[in-house]
């Protein structure tokens, strides 16, 4: 099974205070990422972007088991 990533705006200040959390596989994940970034926070889609948003995804955390 591949790994999935996580992309939680709640560890990145901002000043909307921001509680997203995006979780898949890294290459979903950077482009929701991409679009939320330019969406809500005003931000460029540019190659320095992506590089940063792919940097600062975490790994999931396994759920716990029923």
């Amino acid at each position: 099974m591949d790994s999935r990533k996580v992309a939680d705006c709640r560890r990145f200040p901002s000043e909307k205070g921001c509680s997203v959390t995006i979780a898949g596989p890294e290459d979903e994940v950077l482009e929701v990422a991409v679009q939320h970034a330019v969406a809500s926070h005003g931000h460029p889609d540019t190659p320095e972007l992506r590089q940063q948003l792919r940097g600062m995804l975490e790994d999931e955390k396994p759920a716990p088991r029923a």
